[in-house]
C-alpha cells in the first residue's frame, strides 16, 4: 500500500528554510556538494564544505577553548547542556522536520530522534554533578588513596545519516558535561539538520556565556573526517558507521594513543520461543525489521523461530508486511519511508538475489515503488525471506529492510545461530519461560551489548549504556557510566602522616 501523493523538491527545500529560518541557521552557500532529500532523490542546495584552512582553525579553537572549560566546575557546565535541552524543546518540530527531509524518517520517528535529544540533555545535567570518584583503603597507615576523574580533551564526533541528530548529541550532551569540548563532521548527507543543532547549541553558549568554541561543525567529505581521526590534539574519536568504517578509524587513532569510541555495524535477530506471546511479538517484529526502512544498526534483521510455531508466525509477519503503508513520511499514515539512496536500494535487491541464488524463498516484498513519480528516490517493499541456513549474505549486515527467518528446535540450537554472525549489537527473545528469558540474558546467552526480553531489538532508552561487542565496535554511548569514556582517571595517594611508608613494606634508606 502506498500512500499520498510526494511534495515537490520545491516544497520540500521551502520547508527546510523555514526551519532553518526559525532556529537561527542559514544555508553556507557554495560548491562544496549537494544537500539532497531522499524523499524525492532530488537536490536540495548546494553547500560550502569546511577548507583546510577550516578545519585546522577549528581543531586549534576547540582544543583552547578546552583548557578553559576543563576548568569551569561541572555543575556550571551542566547550565550549557541544561539551555541547550531548553532550546531543542523550543524546536522540536523544526527538526524533526529536518531530519525528515534528510534522513527520510517517518514523523513519529523523527519527533522521537529529537525527543532522544532532549532527553540525554536531561540526563547529563544530572550527570554535572555525579562525576563520582571513589576513596580505596590504603595499606599504609595515616594515607589515603582515592581516585578522580578529569575532562579528557577534545573529542571528534563522526556521525551517520540514520541517527544525524541524536548521536551527536549523545557525544556532545555528555562530553560537555564532563569539560571536553567537541568538533564535528557530520554525514555528507544530513548537513541541514547539523546545521540547525550547531546553531542551537551556539545559542546557548551565547545565553549562557559559556566559550563559543566548545563545539565546532565541519561540514565536508571523508578528509575532514580523517584529519579528525589522525589530529593528535583530538583524544577521543567517537565514530559511528560501517565496520568496514571501523577497521580504518581504529588503527589509525591506536597508532597515535588516542581513544576511540566505535559504534559499527548490527546484525541483529531475535529468538522466538514455543511459549511467546505471539501478538506481541508480531508488533516487536514488524517495528524492528521495518521501522526506519530498515536503516538502524538495530534494526532486526534475523528471526530464529522455534519450528513448531514457525509457519503460524510467518504467516502473521506475511499479512502484516503487505499492508505496511510506503510513501511520504511526512504523511501520518506512512510507515515506511525511502531509503536514503538508490544505491542502498540496488544493496538491498543483490542481497535478496544472492540470497535467492543460496536457496533463500522470498515470502513477501521486495518490490519497488513510486519509480514511476520519483525516479530518483527509493522505496521499497520490506522483504521477509526464509532460509535454511545462516549462508554469508544473512551473516553480513545490508542497511535495508530484510528479515532473514531461521528455525531451530533447542534453546541452544537458537543461541548458537543467534552469536554466529561477526557482529554484536542488539538482541531480543520473545519467551513466557522464565529459565529462557534468564539463560538468553547470562552468559551463555546473546553476546551482544543489547539483550531485551519481549521487546524488539530496536528502541534503546538514553538511560542504559548503547553500544556492542565483536565487529560492533565494543563502545558505549549515552547513559548508565558510558561518561567514563570521555573523561581520564587519575589514582591520588594522600600521605597526611609525619613518616612515609613504601606500599608492600619496601625499605629505602
Amino acid at each position: 500500500m502506498t500512500t499520498a501523493a510526494l511534495p515537490t523538491t520545491e516544497d520540500l527545500r521551502t520547508r527546510a528554510l523555514t526551519c532553518l529560518e526559525r532556529v537561527g541557521a542559514t544555508v553556507p552557500e557554495g560548491t562544496g556538494f549537494q544537500a539532497r532529500t531522499p524523499i524525492t532523490g532530488e537536490d536540495l542546495f548546494r553547500l560550502a564544505a569546511a577548507t583546510e584552512a577550516d578545519v585546522e582553525e577549528a581543531l586549534a579553537a576547540t582544543r583552547e577553548a578546552f583548557l578553559t572549560w576543563r576548568t569551569t566546575p561541572a555543575p556550571r557546565r551542566g547550565e550549557l547542556v541544561r539551555r541547550l535541552g531548553e532550546l531543542l524543546r523550543d524546536h522540536k518540530s523544526d527538526l524533526a522536520d529536518l531530519i525528515t527531509i534528510e534522513a527520510g524518517k517517518i514523523r513519529s520517528e523523527a519527533l522521537g530522534e529529537v525527543q532522544e535529544m532532549i532527553d540525554i540533555c536531561e540526563f547529563a545535567v544530572g550527570l554535572s554533578r555525579q562525576l563520582y570518584g571513589r576513596t580505596i583503603a590504603s595499606e599504609r597507615p595515616g594515607h589515603r588513596l582515592a581516585e578522580t576523574w578529569h575532562p579528557l580533551g577534545v573529542v571528534g564526533v563522526i556521525s551517520a545519516f540514520n541517527f544525524p541528530a541524536a548521536v551527536w548529541s549523545w557525544n556532545t550532551a555528555v562530553a560537555l558535561a564532563c569539560g571536553d569540548t567537541v568538533i564535528w563532521k557530520p554525514s555528507e548527507l544530513t548537513p541541514l539538520i547539523s546545521l540547525a543543532c550547531d546553531r542551537l547549541l551556539d545559542r546557548a553558549a551565547e545565553e549562557v556565556g559559556a566559550p563559543r568554541d566548545v563545539h565546532r561543525l565541519l561540514l565536508g567529505d571523508r578528509a575532514i573526517g580523517e584529519r579528525i581521526v589522525d589530529d593528535p590534539r583530538v583524544a577521543l574519536v567517537s565514530a559511528t558507521g560501517s565496520t568496514r568504517m571501523g577497521r580504518e578509524v581504529g588503527p589509525r587513532v591506536a597508532a597515535r594513543f588516542g581513544r576511540t569510541l566505535l559504534e559499527l555495524g548490527g546484525n541483529n535477530a531475535a529468538v522466538v520461543a514455543p511459549s511467546a506471546d505471539l501478538d506481541l511479538a508480531v508488533q516487536g517484529i514488524v517495528f524492528a525489521a521495518a521501522g526506519t526502512a530498515g536503516q538502524r544498526c538495530t534494526t532486526l534483521r534475523r528471526l530464529i523461530v522455534h519450528r513448531d510455531i514457525a509457519d503460524t508466525l510467518v504467516a502473521r509477519l506475511t499479512s502484516a508486511y503487505a499492508k505496511l503503508p510506503i510513501g511520504d513520511p511526512f504523511d501520518e499514515g506512512t510507515l515506511v519511508g525511502p531509503l536514503i539512496s538508490t544505491a542502498a536500494l540496488d544493496a538491498m535487491h543483490d542481497s535478496v538475489a544472492r540470497v535467492q541464488a543460496q536457496g533463500g524463498k522470498v515470502l513477501v516484498g521486495g518490490g519497488r515503488r513510486l519509480a514511476d513519480t520519483a525516479p530518483r528516490a527509493a522505496y521499497a517493499e520490506p522483504v521477509i525471506v526464509r532460509v535454511d541456513e545462516q549462508t554469508d549474505v544473512v551473516r553480513e549486515e545490508t542497511f535495508a529492510p530484510i528479515l532473514y527467518v531461521l528455525t531451530y528446535d533447542t534453546f541452544e540450537e537458537a543461541v548458537a545461530l543467534h552469536n554466529d554472525v561477526p557482529q554484536g549489537l542488539s538482541s531480543s527473545i520473545f519467551t513466557r519461560d522464565q529459565q529462557e528469558a534468564e539463560r538468553f540474558l547470562s552468559s551463555e546467552g546473546s553476546d551482544c551489548g543489547i539483550a531485551n526480553v519481549n521487546i524488539g531489538t530496536s528502541g534503546a532508552e538514553i538511560g542504559g549504556a548503547f553500544g556492542g561487542e565483536k565487529e560492533t565496535g565494543g563502545g558505549r554511548e549515552s547513559g548508565s557510566d558510558a561518561w567514563r569514556a570521555y573523561m581520564r582517571p587519575a589514582t591520588n595517594t594522600i600521605n597526611y602522616s609525619s613518616h612515609l611508608a613504601l606500599a608492600q613494606n619496601v625499605s629505602f634508606l
